[in-house]
């Protein structure tokens, strides 16, 4: 286990900011540390958030010393392994979708396959939320099937509807709202990502699984 190299460095007087090489690390590092935050002691205790993006890992709380979660970063850090072929454990989010997508024959074009096996692919393997961003809602979910990896849209469209269900190369995610966007639509869903007073508001979180199930209409 050779460890995952970070930086840490203070985010304001209460977070600390971990940079890392890549999502891999990242992801590791995160479950790491929700681990853990779950088994407490200091200075885990005072950590209340965790959030990942691409490339870095915010810890906050509101009691935090920036300087002691620092050095348990760095020491946390040295014993992770960024393992991208990890199996994905976690609560599951069922997400219904009909694979009516205007971009579902060009991802079969692109990828070789069949629009049923795109289907079966997309549906066929569970997605890690490995972060949120983009809109209130949005999760960027990883761990598919690669066949799945595909380029974005040379032209963003002015608008995507809400509920469109797409890729862009490792990532799959959902709209949670009407917006521009360049990603390939393969699908859409009725499930409401983001709901402002739903406890949490977000359907999707950082560390769970989705998978998707097609349904028909």
């Amino acid at each position: 286990m050779s460890g995952v190299p970070v930086q840490v460095l203070p985010a304001g007087e209460h977070a600390v900011l971990v940079e890392a090489p890549g999502l891999a690390e990242v992801l590791a590092l995160a479950d790491a540390v929700r681990s853990a935050v779950a088994r407490g002691g200091a200075p885990w205790s005072e950590v209340t958030d965790v959030v990942p993006a691409a490339r870095t890992l915010l810890l906050v709380g509101d009691r935090l010393d920036p300087t002691v979660v620092a050095d348990a970063v760095r020491r946390l850090a040295a014993g992770v392994s960024a393992d991208a072929s990890a199996p994905a454990h976690g609560d599951v989010v069922e997400v219904p979708a009909r694979y009516d997508g205007p971009d579902l024959d060009e991802v079969a074009r692109l990828t070789g396959l069949s629009a049923w096996e795109v289907v079966a692919a997309h549906t066929g393997t569970p997605w890690r939320v490995a972060f949120g961003g983009f809109a209130p809602g949005f999760a960027y979910l990883v761990g598919g099937d690669p066949r799945l990896r595909v380029p974005r849209r040379d032209t963003p469209r002015p608008s995507v509807p809400a509920g469109s269900v797409g890729l862009a190369g490792e990532f799959s995610g959902v709209y949670p709202r009407a917006s521009p966007g360049g990603w390939r639509l393969i699908g859409t869903t009725d499930v409401v990502l983001w709901a402002a007073d739903r406890e949490p508001p977000a359907l999707l979180r950082p560390g769970g699984l989705v998978r998707f199930v097609a349904v028909d209409g």
